[in-house]
């Protein structure tokens, strides 16, 4: 297939990307800093003055969506919210208008979204068909005009996938070495109260669940990218610490995490039950069902 990809020097778009490469997929990054096609690569300018992807994408076969700028850089203040959410409406827009101008459309687009759409709740459990609660936070909000503006692609009769993205562990970027460094260090524990509910997913099972999508074509709509067992923040602390043979003894109280990162704390304070059913009933199998197996094997090829 002939693949294009948005977002694609972050994280989950280089393990995407090293992924599809391997599978003999040609891959296209649309990027605001086009450089030289290298081997199976080529890079497409877009999001610039007087761009014009769409006259360079007429031929691809499918299109995953993840640009957007990261919520886990810096502290979220007025304006560093305004840039998370800003950089989706504008990039899924953009998206929208080039496939909409194609003559020859794609079979499937892979927009991405994330577990925050569910909100805050420590008693609900989540899948793709609960109805969602009112949008009363900021992660939230982004991710429902994150995919509502996604939809018109659907109209046009494309196959629309909106992965909604958990925890994702990997020692590449992400959380997982933030939360993993106090451990380091000896001084690691329960971060809160530890009964908020971390939704996590190893990135090989990401890439695969991406690929799954990108190929099962009984599957649209919202898709959970989340291992079938959550953990508590608790549990996940302590499982860290038993991978690592370090203890968990030292805890970061709600009001320090609030004070050190402010609204962002949101995102280790609270979180939500999240089950990726649509992939199980769907027969995807998990590589790393439990989290201490998904640990055990970052730890192992660190």
């Amino acid at each position: 297939m002939k693949i294009a990809i948005t977002g694609g020097t972050g994280m989950i778009g280089q393990a995407l990307t090293k992924r599809l490469l391997n599978e003999g997929h040609q891959i296209k990054i649309l990027t605001r800093s086009p450089k030289a096609a290298t081997g199976s690569i080529s890079y497409v300018e877009w999001l610039t003055d007087g761009a014009t992807p769409e006259q360079e994408l007429n031929d691809v076969d499918a299109f995953i969506h993840l640009a957007g700028a990261s919520i886990n850089e810096g502290r979220w203040t007025e304006e560093r919210k305004r840039v998370i959410l800003e950089s989706r409406i504008d990039s899924t827009k953009e998206l929208v208008r080039i496939i909409q101008a194609l003559d020859s459309k794609p079979a499937v687009v892979l927009s991405a979204s994330a577990v925050g759409i569910y909100g805050q709740d420590r008693h609900q459990t989540f899948s793709e068909e609960t109805v969602l609660p009112p949008t009363a936070d900021f992660l939230s909000h982004v991710c429902v005009a994150w995919e509502n503006l996604a939809e018109p692609i659907a109209e046009l009769g494309i196959r629309l996938v909106h992965p909604r993205i958990g925890v994702v562990l990997s020692t590449d970027g992400g959380a997982y070495p933030l939360m993993r460094l106090p451990y380091k260090l000896f001084g690691g524990g329960t971060m809160g109260d530890g009964k908020q509910w971390v939704s996590w997913v190893h990135i090989d099972d990401l890439v695969e669940l991406f690929l799954f999508a990108l190929t099962t074509e009984s599957v649209s709509g919202p898709v959970n990218i989340t291992a079938p067992h959550p953990e508590t923040m608790r549990r996940f602390g302590q499982t860290i610490g038993q991978v690592l043979h370090r203890p968990h003894w030292l805890p970061a109280p709600r009001f320090a995490l609030e004070l050190a990162l402010g609204e962002k704390s949101v995102i280790v304070l609270e979180g939500a039950r999240v089950i990726p059913k649509k992939a199980l009933e769907n027969g995807f199998k998990f590589r790393y069902a439990e989290l201490k197996d998904a640990l055990q094997n970052l730890e192992h090829t660190n």
